[in-house]
């Protein structure tokens, strides 16, 4: 520091003086500065702004001349800085201060690093270290006083005294000198740090809750709230110097802190607005450029590493932009009835009148100390106002509130979205209203339907009148009850419909019932599709035919008359179609079902009235013979059938000639069943088809022999059993109406040791007809049991269930409810998370012993499913009388290409959802039949289109990834 004085105090020597000025003006022209005009301070100012009194110099070079104010004697004199640090770019700043009072003063001079203050939107200003040194124009340096946000310079005026500081600036742009009391501005410090303080704790505790409620609930608008609110966290931490509290950072890297804080801030902005709204359920180009500007924003962070202002500029615009795109969309979609656009409208103002207030600040047009901090405690709160918003709708569906409508207008509401009918009498004025007018459905003039009740028994069915009427006479004779009656009434077409009433009395103030006020509904379709359903359910959908149940009902009812004498000796007759599926193949699926059609009709014409003939799978169909006893007519009759089998079929001008294998099984045996006799007569038809087909083979009990096989795998299966070669595979089971695992149906899997896999269709028939159907069911179960605990025990409670086959055999056990029961008690599982599957076959030959095993089982809390339905014949009869609370619809009733594939299929499940079950598909084959099934109702759905069959510990990966937060929540 070099510090040289010239006083004018003789005036003879003028003309030296100025000589000596003129030298120092050529040698220091660019160097030199006039004088600062003195800023008075007193004992009472306590903070004074220096900033428009302050002349800033730029491009001085390191030593810098200026001419001081005048003294108390009136003289100005000049003075030579030069630089003390290298970082000095010769900027250079003079200011003059003047103590007016009679006493000592110490102050502070203060020059903050950062003020958002006039910092700019392009380029801003993001805060530096603003003085190196201080050199007053009398004594030494001032001394700095340490301070992580500012510089700060520690000064001392004596009374009278008029000062010249010349300050070594770090940079060109000084936006605030502030003179301070040293208490007043301690007292100033200490005030903010309070404020920001419980700003800082208020965004903590909000990231942190948000945070948490992602956890617990895991909504998609929750983790863009959370990542909203920690941007602002990381932004006023950044903006209030909370940051240099936990690491050291320089002025540089303050400088790259901020700028990434800005634009996380403005990222996570533009990431909460798309997440919110679900602007990919608009257009899916909106997700597209959400995705463009959110992967700008994250590389414009890396450049904020190199160029923070550039980085901030573009950052404080896209948050602005944000601002703006985000109030279109909220009006657009608010005028569309979007309740999640309508509810952000008063936290979207708030952050438009934040904005605006931002570039009020950032322009220079708001000039105020409080400002800035008081912008961070807006960000704060309209995070706040973005947590109550987000909530609503994670915790209360997205309701506008709670108790909108009252309870009148709720039941008028519901009343009128279930479409149905209001049905009202005035028993004493005898007038039937109905609102809507029913008249209008039935095809009758307005009103026809209004009126005496009377005026409806003429279009009831004949059948229906007189139960109509007795219906009617009793509740007005009791009293009380409830009306809940079905009947048919014609409609102006002919047609009959059928209406279902549903009503309850009102009573007077003598008892009587003045009123009968309830609804009426049009359950036509709904009785038609059950009309034909039964029907499906005795026959087969393409001939017509009784399907392989009715068969063997038929049949038993023949056996039991055949002990009676020889009137009746039935012979079975099993008739498989020879080559038929390389038919399906070469000229497909439409040309095999003309085929069987035709088939039918010429078998038809050889029965009598007494015989039958079914379809008792694909192409194999079965006949009961009762008409002939004699064994050459018996025979003769079978080559009959052969020979009309084998007669040329034309279709899409092509000759098709086909043959039949056909097994004849006759009753000799007063001990035989249906089933049996049947089995005998398949033997005698595989026997017929291994030696070539178009042949008639009779029964002979040497076809038995072949059971050694069986004999063989049962031993080997019991062996397996021991030895633990049979495992589990699991399939997923899908929820439709939103993708998500529901659960898994356990597969059995046999890994013979030389045989390799034998497949579950080869072993479990075996093992019922022995005595190992227990021991295999149970470790089935037992299994699927401790898989699905180690699973929960891994990752928690888990919303998935397990469904497990049961076998006939087990079904009849007595011993089953007990091992059942047994089993949850030593396991702990959740009884609802278990779910048995029966095929109706299992129920037929036992129903009322099936009916109480079942009903046991039920009261345990484990689920009932009727598996294959739609492929059995008594599915309807039997859903009311047995508890299932499920049914799984047969592949081959999902995959049918018929045209009446989506009737009954929407009939089915329309069935299943009046009786409150769940409907399981099985066999779904694109993305397209989900999509159809689940418009149709259908709850869930299991095929190879969303898994094939895994193992346990496949399965554990499969729920980690579905369910990964699972555990700690």
């Amino acid at each position: 520091m070099n510090i040289r004085g010239m006083r004018l105090s003789q005036v003879p020597a003028l003309l030296s003086v100025l000589f000596a000025l003129v030298s120092m003006a050529l040698v220091f022209g660019a160097s030199a500065a006039r004088a600062a005009e003195p800023v008075k301070i007193s004992r009472d100012d306590t903070a004074l702004d220096l900033t428009r009194t302050t002349d800033i110099y730029t491009n001085q070079g390191e030593a810098f001349q200026v001419s001081t104010a005048a003294g108390a004697d009136g003289i100005r004199r000049r003075i030579e800085v030069r630089a003390s640090s290298p970082e000095h770019q010769g900027d250079w700043a003079v200011f003059a201060l003047a103590n007016v009072s009679e006493e000592q003063l110490e102050r502070v001079i203060v020059a903050p690093h950062f003020r958002l203050v006039n910092s700019k939107v392009f380029w801003p200003d993001l805060g530096s270290q603003r003085i190196i040194s201080i050199t007053p124009s009398e004594g030494f340096a001032l001394d700095r006083v340490a301070s992580p946000d500012a510089d700060v310079f520690r000064i001392t005026l004596n009374p009278g005294a008029t000062i010249t500081f010349v300050a070594e600036l770090a940079t060109p742009s000084l936006p605030q000198i502030y003179l301070w009391q040293p208490d007043a501005y301690k007292d100033t410090v200490n005030s903010f740090t309070l404020y920001r303080g419980i700003v800082l704790g208020i965004a903590g505790l909000l990231a942190v809750f948000l945070t948490i409620l992602f956890v617990v609930k895991g909504t998609s608008m929750l983790p863009a709230a959370a990542a909203l609110a920690w941007a602002v966290l990381a932004y006023i931490c950044v903006d209030f110097g909370f940051l240099d509290k936990l690491i050291t950072i320089t002025s540089s890297d303050q400088r790259i802190w901020r700028a990434a804080a800005e634009v996380a801030l403005a990222s996570s902005l533009v990431i909460f607005l798309f997440t919110y709204l679900n602007l990919n359920r608009w257009h899916v180009h909106l997700g597209y450029a959400t995705l463009a500007w959110v992967v700008g924003l994250v590389l414009l962070g890396g450049v904020a590493v190199y160029d923070p202002s550039v980085a901030s500029g573009i950052a404080r615009l896209s948050f602005a932009l944000t601002g703006t795109v985000g109030i279109l969309l909220i009006i657009y979609l608010g005028l569309n009835r979007y309740d999640r656009a309508i509810l952000l409208v008063p936290t979207w103002a708030l952050l438009l009148v934040w904005q605006f207030g931002g570039w009020l600040t950032v322009t220079g047009r708001l000039d105020n100390d409080i400002v800035q901090p008081a912008l961070g405690g807006g960000l704060v709160l309209i995070v706040l106002l973005i947590g109550f918003t987000v909530m609503q709708h994670a915790f209360a569906g997205g309701a506008y509130q709670q108790g909108l409508f009252s309870d009148l207008e709720r039941q008028s509401l519901a009343l009128t979205g279930s479409g149905d009918t209001v049905w009202d009498w005035d028993v004493a004025r005898d007038r039937v209203v109905t609102t809507p007018d029913i008249s209008a459905r039935l095809g009758l003039d307005p009103g026809a339907m209004h009126g005496p009740v009377r005026n409806w028994l003429p279009r009831l069915h004949p059948d229906d009148r007189d139960r109509f009427r007795a219906t009617l006479d009793v509740l007005l004779e009791h009293r009380r009850g409830r009306l809940n009656h079905e009947f048919r009434i014609r409609a102006e077409d002919g047609h009959f419909h059928w209406l279902q009433i549903r009503a309850r009395p009102v009573l007077g103030s003598n008892g009587e019932i003045i009123r009968c006020v309830g609804t009426v509904i049009d359950v036509t379709d709904q009785k038609n599709s059950i009309e034909r359903l039964l029907q499906d359910a005795l026959h087969d959908n393409l001939t017509g035919l009784p399907n392989r149940q009715i068969f063997l009902d038929r049949l038993q009812a023949v056996l039991t008359l055949a002990p009676g004498g020889d009137s009746v000796r039935p012979t079975v007759m099993a008739i498989d179609i020879d080559r038929y599926k390389q038919v399906n193949d070469s000229l497909g699926i439409s040309a095999g079902d003309n085929i069987l059609i035709a088939l039918t009709r010429r078998l038809r014409r050889l029965l009598k009235p007494q015989d039958t003939l079914a379809r008792l799978s694909g192409d194999e169909f079965g006949l009961i013979l009762v008409s002939e006893r004699d064994p050459a007519k018996v025979a003769d009759f079978a080559d009959a059938v052969s020979k009309a089998i084998m007669v040329p079929i034309n279709f899409a001008n092509r000759e098709i000639v086909l043959t039949a294998s056909i097994g004849l099984a006759s009753w000799v045996d007063q001990q035989e069943s249906a089933a049996g006799l049947l089995a005998d007569a398949e033997l005698a038809m595989y026997r017929a088809k291994r030696t070539g087909g178009n042949k008639v083979e009779p029964f002979r009990p040497v076809f038995r022999s072949s059971g050694t096989d069986r004999l063989q795998i049962e031993t080997d299966l019991r062996r397996a059993i021991e030895r633990k070669e049979l495992s589990l595979a699991y399939q997923p089971i899908i929820r439709l109406k939103d993708g998500e695992l529901a659960g898994f149906e356990a597969l059995m899997r046999w890994e013979h040791p030389k045989r390799g896999t034998i497949p579950p269709s080869e072993f479990i028939p075996i093992a019922e007809m022995s005595d190992l159907i227990g021991p295999l069911g149970m470790f089935a179960m037992e299994r699927a049991v401790s898989d699905l605990t180690g699973w929960q025990t891994q990752l928690g409670d888990l919303p998935i269930f397990t469904s497990v086959n049961l076998s006939s055999a087990q079904l009849l056990n007595a011993d089953l409810y007990n091992d059942v029961r047994g089993l949850l008690q030593r396991t702990q599982v959740n009884p609802q998370q278990l779910k048995l599957e029966l095929t109706e076959s299992l129920m037929m030959e036992n129903p009322e012993q099936a009916r109480l095993v079942l009903a046991k089982l039920k009261e345990t809390g484990l689920s009932l499913a009727l598996d294959d339905f739609g492929t059995g014949y008594s599915s309807l009869g039997y859903l009311t009388q047995f508890p299932f609370d499920t049914i799984k619809l047969d592949k081959s009733l999902v995959r049918d290409a018929t045209e009446k594939r989506a009737v009954l299929l929407r009939s089915v499940i329309a069935m299943a959802r009046a009786l409150e079950m769940d409907v399981v598909a099985e066999g779904v084959q694109t993305d397209e039949d989900a999509a159809e099934l689940a418009k149709m109702g259908c709850h869930y759905a299991q095929s190879y289109l969303f898994g094939p069959p895994a193992a346990a510990d496949a399965v554990m990966r499969l729920l980690k990834e579905r369910f990964p937060l699972t555990k700690r929540a």
